[in-house]
Formats: structure tokens, C-alpha cells, sequence
């Protein structure tokens, strides 16, 4: 199957391909549960499960949520834009991030931490990302952001990096490593690359101990999260530690950070409508519900592919089980690792 770019500025009419509708239902077809297509399918699958993922949604992602697609813990009265800095800004922090360093992002999306950490730091930056299409959104950014010079696209599986042996001096990844099909292996190459000494952090979506897989509103959360999300499973914040150990790393540091906000914005209000702003409208949940009716109309005027509404569906209900699992306590987007 092809990874060609299918998801193309489909909210202003622009993309009209076949091609779409069937990447669509492939995609869900990795996520339903049977004999053929189970979490081991999905894992075998990782590289085509991710990128048709990733096809379809970073458009929507970009409308919605900016150029950082990740969560942050939120300051009362903090703007849901600066809460990313910060959290991206953390990670610069724990690594000493410093001119002359060449660092890896790992799974860097259109590079917008990318270009924020190369902006804070002055290290040059070099991000790794299967997704065509992203690689050409990031590339448009860097280029706009004057950051061509210090911040760089590799298109690479993350398993299997085109990089020397010790030739990186750190890396960082945010909510990227959970698309991996085998951390231990993904660490183990993450190991490889990295020079004597060097450090690893990141945050990782994961299930808490809170979690419990006997019950079946926990599992419909995790189903949709993982449907919703380009997930082929999802680990315990434990399994995440057990291989970093496995893969070689010693643990400087590992928490969950998703309660280290305030109390009255969590982690998971940009999705809840609590903070309603024109500029947070497409991410609260009118303005999902806004985006789905305006899809659906689009498709029948044939000025978006057929498949978008699809697409924004499972989006939002990805959303509505983000909110569930944080206020269950039973999922983080950011359980924070910080390896040597």
C-alpha cells in the first residue's frame, strides 16, 4: 500500500482523490478486534497503520490544535498555547539542550516542538517521521520559521534509523514512542545511535495502574483512544520503565506528570469547552460537532472525499475518551522519562 499523501487542505475543498475512502476503511479495518485483526495485526502492520493515520488527521490536527500535537499540564489561568511551550521547554531543560549539540526528535510531527526546543536551546535539531505528507507540511513551516539552518527532516522508520552508531549527543520524543510495535526494540535502536553517556527523554501515553482491563468501560476507553489515535496498543507507565531498562537505559527519573497542573485546567480541558476562546473553538466539543456537520456537507457537495466525516468521527471520539480516561485517572498522554 502506498503512503502517498491523501489528506490534502480537504476543509477548503482542495483535495478530491478516490484514494481517500479506501485508505479510511483500511485504517479502521486495523482497528477491529477479530482473528485477523487483533493488537498483534496492528503491530505487524505499525508502519502502515501510522501512516495512513497520520494521512488522514494532520489537517484536522493542524485546524484544531496548531503545529504541536501533544497535551501539556496546564497553569491556572495559563493560555493552552504557552502550556505547550512549557512542556516542551521542560524537556530541553532536563537534557541540557545547548548550542552544538545535535539532538534527535523522535517521531517529530510538522516539527512544531522541533523548531520551538532549536529555538530555546540553539541546538540543532533533526526530526525523524515516516509520514510523507507531514515531513512536506514541517519542511513549509521550518522554512517560513527562517529554522532550515538549524532544525532538519528525516524520513525514517524509527525502528530502523539511517544514523552511525554514538553520533547523536541527545534525543527527546513527545507522545510519539506509543506507536511503536516494540519498545524495547524501539529503545534499543534509540541506544544505538546515542553517544557515550547521552540521554533520552520523553513523554509517553500510557494506562495507570488505575487502569482495569475487567472492566468494560475501561476497555471501550482504550479502544477509542487507541482507534482514534494511531495506536497499535497501549502500555502501563511500568511496562515503559521495564524497557528502558530491557533496551540498555539507566532511569534518571521517571513520573507521571498529568497531575502536576492545576487542579481546575488538567491536561485534558482544551478538550472539554471549559476554556472557549474563537482560537480554541475547533478543538471543544461544539466545535468538533461544528466540523463533523460542516464534513458532512462538504461530502455531499462533493467538495471533500468521501470519508471525511469518517475521519472527523472517530477523531471526536477519541476526544470524549481522552477526557474520560483523565478524569478516570486511568490514562496519561505525559509519563515523563528521563534515561541515560
Amino acid at each position: 500500500m502506498t503512503t502517498t499523501p491523501t489528506s490534502r487542505r480537504f476543509l477548503f475543498g482542495k483535495f478530491k482523490t478516490p484514494q481517500f475512502k479506501s485508505t479510511v476503511d483500511q485504517y479502521l479495518g486495523l482497528h477491529q478486534d477479530d482473528p485477523d485483526n487483533g493488537v498483534d495485526a496492528r503491530k505487524d502492520q505499525y508502519v502502515t497503520l501510522v501512516n495512513h493515520y497520520y494521512d488522514l488527521v494532520t489537517d484536522f490536527y493542524e485546524f484544531g490544535w496548531g503545529q504541536s500535537f501533544h497535551f501539556a499540564p496546564r497553569e491556572k489561568g495559563e493560555a493552552f498555547k504557552d502550556s505547550l511551550v512549557r512542556h516542551e521547554r521542560y524537556l530541553a531543560d532536563a537534557l541540557r539542550l545547548r548550542p552544538g549539540m545535535r539532538v534527535l526528535d523522535v517521531g517529530c510531527g510538522v516539527g512544531g516542538p522541533m523548531r520551538e526546543i532549536a529555538r530555546y536551546s540553539g541546538a540543532t535539531v533533526v526530526g525523524v517521521n515516516n509520514n510523507a505528507y507531514q515531513i512536506e507540511r514541517g519542511e513549509r513551516h521550518t522554512e517560513r520559521a527562517g529554522l532550515s539552518a538549524q532544525c532538519s527532516f528525516l524520513k525514517a522508520d524509527f525502528m530502523n534509523l539511517p544514523l552511525d552508531d554514538n553520533s547523536i549527543d541527545a534525543i527527546y520524543a513527545i507522545e510519539a514512542t506509543c506507536h511503536a510495535p516494540d519498545k524495547t526494540a524501539l529503545f534499543s535502536e534509540l541506544r544505538r545511535v546515542l553517544k557515550k553517556g547521552g540521554e533520552f527523554a520523553g513523554y509517553e501515553w500510557c494506562l495507570t495502574d488505575r487502569y482495569d482491563a475487567e472492566l468494560s468501560e475501561h476497555r471501550r476507553v482504550k479502544k477509542a483512544i487507541e482507534a482514534g489515535d494511531g495506536l497499535p496498543d497501549i502500555a502501563y507507565t511500568h511496562e515503559v520503565d521495564r524497557a528502558l531498562t530491557d533496551a540498555g537505559f539507566e532511569i534518571l527519573e521517571s513520573r507521571d506528570r498529568a497531575g502536576e497542573g492545576s487542579a481546575s485546567s488538567p491536561w485534558y480541558m482544551a478538550l472539554t469547552g471549559r476554556d472557549l476562546t474563537l482560537k480554541s473553538l475547533p478543538r471543544t466539543p461544539v466545535g468538533r460537532s461544528l466540523t463533523n456537520w460542516t464534513t458532512r456537507a462538504l461530502e455531499k457537495l462533493r467538495l471533500a472525499p468521501e470519508g471525511t466525516t469518517q475521519v472527523s468521527s472517530f477523531l471526536n471520539e477519541a476526544a470524549d475518551a481522552l477526557v474520560e480516561g483523565g478524569e478516570r485517572g486511568i490514562f496519561t498522554p505525559m509519563y515523563f522519562f528521563h534515561a541515560r
